[in-house]
């Protein structure tokens, strides 16, 4: 659709092929794709049953904020705040064109590529989400997306709130959210490592005290280290320096 500006001339509509995105909704919100000017990118905008709530709204307004300023390779950005014909406000995105997980799930299309991907760029987003103390729902197959051709990892639904400090609660849940992914993963690639179900299950375990306590424990468990072998390796070199080093002074050492 076109119109007029103030000079007389035909000007393009800004918004344009706005299209409801059904599998991407979330909670409180409906996820849209659209061109804006042309562009290709994605709208966020509370569903119509809290467009008039102040304290969505105040929610809405809140998470533009937090994640205005975050960059990261595997979460999706946030590049505005506006009014969009028809809809509201909304958090304009960069445009994410691919599948969700759920939906890979769902059509048996999972392979190694993406459990691979599950296992270094979803770690990557949740320990920056973990360090930016960002508050945020559980992190679902939903809420994970493979864009389409190069299949990147981009996470959505990453944070409507931002607190001071991160407590082993919300640690360990972000672990577990993680292990019930890798856990339906896992369950779609026949040659799957096994020791990824058992990680899984770590993760997911009724006890908080006996899962991994934190994004690097776990990064250490994927692969397949840990940091008990890496302390004793550190061990014996010091020993083998140190008996070198008695023994470079002592009576038996060569002498030049």
């Amino acid at each position: 659709m076109t119109g007029m500006d103030d000079s007389g001339q035909i000007k393009a509509e800004k918004w344009t092929e706005i299209e409801l995105l059904p599998e991407w909704d979330e909670q409180f919100y409906d996820v849209y794709t659209a061109k804006k000017h042309g562009k290709w990118v994605m709208l966020k905008t509370l569903k119509p049953a809290y467009k008039d709530d102040p304290r969505f709204r105040a929610m809405i307004e809140k998470e533009f904020d937090v994640r205005y300023n975050l960059a990261h390779p595997n979460i999706v950005m946030i590049n505005d705040f506006e009014d969009v014909p028809t809809l509201g406000r909304c958090i304009i995105t960069d445009d994410v064109y691919g599948d969700s997980l759920r939906k890979l799930i769902s059509q048996g299309k999972v392979t190694k590529d993406h459990l691979d991907k599950i296992c270094t760029q979803l770690v990557d987003a949740i320990n920056y989400i973990q360090q930016n103390h960002l508050v945020h729902f559980p992190i679902r197959p939903e809420t994970i997306i493979f864009t389409e051709n190069i299949g990147n990892l981009k996470l959505i639904d990453v944070g409507f709130d931002q607190s001071e400090h991160l407590t082993p609660s919300e640690a360990t849940e972000d672990i577990c959210s993680f292990g019930k992914v890798l856990a339906e993963v896992v369950g779609q690639v026949p040659d799957a490592p096994g020791y990824l179900k058992r990680i899984a299950d770590k993760c997911m375990s009724d006890d908080p005290r006996s899962r991994f306590k934190s994004v690097h424990q776990l990064r250490m468990a994927l692969a397949h280290r840990s940091d008990n072998k890496f302390y004793i390796a550190i061990i014996v070199f010091l020993l083998a320096m140190i008996a070198l080093l008695v023994w470079l002074t002592s009576a038996w050492a060569p002498h030049v």
